[in-house]
């Protein structure tokens, strides 16, 4: 016997705002402008510029998108897209307080190796002659990242040039600060540098390979480029083949040429760029959004005139009407794009205050052992969004800070319970092992089993399996592997 009935469901159904915004949401910083690109050369309604009369209400939380009723195309409101100057405009603000032109922003994305350069040189704070001395040095980069120029002649060059009275000493402690830039081994003098820059990046104190590379390169540098193996085994005073091969197994994998070799020094290597900026001023965190890299955007002012036209003509001409369907989706298109692009730096900004005034005591200090355990479901709740929400924008962004950019990502973790019944993130953990394993004898260095019975001591509730993941993390090997070289 069949019965009829009836069933209430309720289904969520995305506005096309909602979802041009979820997608912007998702685009790091240095891909918006590719992204913007992308949309100006579809729709012709949208384009770059200053508006006339910018909009006032810039203070003001812009509204969060709700499901608008769709109008025929025969009932088109002009209100919706003609202001007092005849356009719709928003330009990309930094939303942090204070002027943004005279802010530095970090690390531009960029092609030019040349340009990624110049960027990291303003972050070090330099005097006006310090300055200088560092734009010289990177004009005389050369395609594939080296310096070949002699300091002696970059001394002279800086004299003639630009008046500069200069020492060798005080260029090459410039030199030594831009080779602490990305990529890893620029601005070398020869390959050996240039190894072992890449390798003292990799060098974290317990990595008994790279500690064995940077020893081949410094001492057996010849023997190397010759491929005389035995000899370098000879040299180091080992008869363990693999302990060599697997040392050259990370000399082989550096970049012999961190400029890429290009000729023209463009490169396609993907630079962090960070998404926010954080400063400490004088114990007040100032948060505000890197969003120079994308341009003013308008409502086009042709297409508000197609519309006016339409206004004064014949509504019953087909052709005219046709016209208008075209041009109203262009400029529903272009309006809902400004729109998103404002809710997404809204959302930014929300959302990395909210992990700010959570990480807070990290921020002033950037000690990791202040890190607080912190998930998704944390900072979902204190801005009152959606998870998912969180999670499209911490897996793709960063922050500049005080020490250094940082992911997102960095910031959430898991909690171990202590003795006391409080939780403390994985991090300050990880900082503890970390800590430990520093000050092990290295003639006998710690397992992972002991560090599970330190940690039990000091009031961790932590298993040995969990020392073990944590220690691999931190790409720290195993015991016997840490054993001091004799």
């Amino acid at each position: 016997m069949q019965r009829l009935g009836l069933n209430q469901s309720l289904q969520q159904k995305l506005s096309p705002q909602q979802i041009q915004f979820i997608k912007l949401l998702q685009v790091p910083t240095a891909e918006l402008d590719a992204r913007i690109e992308e949309e100006l050369e579809v729709n012709p309604a949208l384009e770059e510029g200053e508006t006339e009369q910018p909009e006032e209400k810039t203070e003001s939380e812009p509204e969060e998108f709700e499901e608008t009723d769709s109008k025929s195309d025969d009932d088109v409101d002009l209100k919706d897209y003609l202001g007092d100057d005849d356009s719709i405009g928003y330009k990309m603000q930094s939303d942090g307080g204070g002027d943004d032109e005279d802010r530095e922003m970090p690390i531009p994305m960029a092609t030019s190796l040349h340009e990624q350069l110049m960027s990291q040189l303003g972050y070090l704070g330099l005097d006006e002659k310090q300055d200088a001395i560092g734009k010289q040095l990177i004009g005389s980069i050369e395609a594939d990242g080296y310096i070949r120029r002699d300091l002696d002649a970059i001394v002279n060059d800086l004299a003639f040039s630009q008046g500069i009275d200069t020492t060798v000493e005080e260029v090459e402690s410039i030199l030594k600060k831009i080779q602490t830039f990305d990529p890893a081994g620029i601005a070398a003098r020869n390959l050996q540098e240039c190894l072992l820059l890449q390798l003292d990046r990799m060098d974290n104190g317990h990595d008994i390979d790279v500690a064995v590379a940077k020893k081949i390169i410094e001492e057996c540098f010849d023997e190397f480029t010759k491929k005389h193996y035995q000899k370098i085994q000879k040299k180091l005073g080992t008869e363990d083949e693999e302990f060599v091969r697997d040392a050259m197994e990370v000399i082989i994998k550096l970049n012999p040429k961190p400029g890429s070799g290009s000729s023209t020094g463009m490169v396609k290597n993907q630079y962090i760029m960070p998404d926010f900026i954080l400063v400490n001023n004088n114990g007040k965190l100032e948060l505000s959004l890197n969003s120079r890299n994308a341009p003013e955007l308008r409502i086009s002012k042709s297409y508000t005139e197609m519309f006016k036209a339409y206004d004064k003509g014949d509504k019953k001409d087909k052709k005219l009407k046709e016209a208008v369907t075209f041009v109203k989706q262009k400029l529903d298109a272009a309006k809902w794009f400004i729109d998103a692009i404002k809710q997404r730096q809204h959302t930014l900004l929300r959302t990395m205050k909210a992990i700010v005034d959570f990480q807070y005591d990290f921020f002033l200090e950037g000690d990791e052992t202040k890190l607080k355990p912190m998930i998704l479901k944390d900072i979902a709740q204190m801005i009152s969004m959606d998870i998912s929400t969180v999670s499209r924008v911490a897996s793709s962004k960063a922050v500049q800070t005080d020490f250094g950019i940082f992911p997102l990502k960095y910031f959430f973790s898991e909690g171990i319970a202590t003795d006391s019944g409080e939780e403390v993130s994985s991090r300050e953990v990880k900082q503890i092992i970390k800590d430990i394993i520093e000050s092990e004898d290295k003639n006998k260095p710690f397992s992972d089993d002991r560090l599970e019975k330190i940690l039990n001591e000091k009031g961790y509730n932590i298993a040995r399996r969990t020392v073990a993941k944590y220690r691999e993390q931190l790409n720290i090997p195993v015991a016997r592997l840490r054993k001091e070289m004799k």
